[in-house]
C-alpha cells in the first residue's frame, strides 16, 4: 500500500516546515510506504527554496514547481497527475486541516470507501462573515446543482486511485475538484474535523478570489442560472402586458397621455437591467466555452524533484 499526499503551497514559507515534520510523523504511524508530493504554485517567497532542501533531505518527498500562479485547482490536479499512491490524500499546506485526521480517512478506505472527504464540525479561528458565506455558498450551491455536494467541506480528503483515474478523464479549465469528485459518483463518506486556525501567514482566498471560486462552482454545475433567464423572460413580459394594459386605459379614457411617462420609465429601466444581468450570464458560460475550446495545457511545470525521469 503506498499513500500519496498532495499538498499545494503558495506563499507558505512561515509554515511548510512544521507541515512537513507533522505530515511526516502522522503518515509514519500509519503505512512506511508513502510520498509527499509538495505542489508551488508560483510562490513569490523562500517556499520554493525551502522545498528543494526538504527534497533533498528526504528522499519520501516530490517537489514540482509551476511556471508561475496557476492557482489552487490547477495545482492540486497537478499533484493528482504525479501522484502514484493507491490512495491519495489532499491537504493545504496552512495546517488548517488537521494531518491527524489523515489516519482516520485511511481507516475508512480500508473498509470499502473509494473516498473520505473532511467536514468542519467547526472553524476556529475564522470570522463569523467568512463562516456565514461558506455556508450559505454550499447551501446555495445544492438548491443549484444537478450534482449534490456534502456540505461545510473542502479539498480536504482521501481518494482511491480508482477515483483519481476518472478525475483525469476529466480535463475542464474550470475546475471545482469537490464538485467534480461529487459527480464521478463511487463510495463516499464524511469524516467529521474541527478546523483549526492558520499556524501562520494569511489567507489566499480574500473576498473576491472566493466570489470567483464560488462563481466557478455554481456555473460548472448547474445550468439553472441560464433557465432564471427564461422564467425572468416570462414574468417581464407578464409584467409588460399589464403595462401595455394600463397604457391603453390611460390613452383611451383620460384626457392626459403624459400621466403614464412613470409607468414607461419604470419599465423601460427594469426591462434593461434584466437583460443586461442575464446578458452577462450567457457571457460567462460562452468564456468558459471559448476557454475549452483553446485547449491549453491546465498547467506548466518549471521544475521537478524526486521524480523518476519516466513519470
Amino acid at each position: 500500500m503506498l499513500i500519496s499526499v498532495i499538498i499545494p503551497c503558495y506563499n507558505e514559507e512561515a509554515v511548510i516546515n512544521e507541515t512537513n515534520c507533522r505530515l511526516i510523523s502522522v503518515i509514519q504511524g500509519i503505512t512506511p510506504n508513502f510520498e509527499l508530493i509538495y505542489v508551488d504554485d508560483g510562490s513569490q517567497d523562500k517556499t520554493a527554496d525551502l522545498l528543494r532542501q526538504l527534497q533533498q533531505n528526504d528522499p519520501r518527498i516530490r517537489t514540482i514547481l509551476l511556471s508561475r500562479n496557476f492557482g489552487h485547482q490547477m495545482a492540486v490536479t497537478a499533484g493528482l497527475d504525479h501522484a502514484t499512491g493507491d490512495a491519495i490524500v489532499l491537504i493545504d499546506a496552512d495546517l488548517q486541516d488537521p494531518p491527524e485526521v489523515i489516519e482516520q480517512m485511511v481507516y475508512q478506505w480500508s473498509q470499502g470507501y473509494h473516498v473520505a472527504y473532511g467536514v468542519r464540525t467547526e472553524r476556529i479561528g475564522e470570522t463569523a462573515f467568512k463562516r456565514w458565506t461558506a455556508k450559505a455558498f454550499y447551501r446555495l450551491m445544492n438548491q443549484l446543482s444537478d450534482v449534490p455536494i456534502p456540505l461545510d467541506t473542502g479539498d480536504f480528503r482521501l481518494m482511491d486511485r480508482q477515483v483519481v483515474e476518472a478525475l483525469k478523464l476529466m480535463p475542464e479549465r474550470d475546475r471545482f475538484l469537490r464538485g467534480m469528485i461529487s459527480w464521478v459518483g463511487f463510495k463516499q463518506v464524511a469524516v467529521p474535523y474541527q478546523r483549526a486556525p492558520r499556524l501562520a501567514g494569511v489567507s489566499k482566498y480574500p473576498f473576491w478570489k472566493m466570489v470567483r471560486f464560488a462563481t466557478d462552482g455554481i456555473l460548472s454545475f448547474s445550468l439553472v442560472p441560464l433557465r432564471m433567464a427564461i422564467w425572468t423572460g416570462l414574468f417581464t413580459f407578464g409584467l409588460s402586458l399589464i403595462g401595455i394594459i394600463y397604457a391603453l386605459i390611460i390613452r383611451l379614457f383620460t384626457k392626459s397621455w403624459v400621466e403614464g411617462w412613470t409607468l414607461l420609465f419604470i419599465s423601460v429601466l427594469f426591462i434593461g437591467g434584466i437583460q443586461l444581468v442575464f446578458l452577462g450570464v450567457i457571457g460567462e458560460y460562452i468564456g468558459r466555452i471559448y476557454r475549452e475550446n483553446k485547449q491549453r495545457p491546465l498547467y506548466l511545470v518549471r521544475e521537478r524533484l524526486g521524480f523518476n525521469r519516466s513519470q
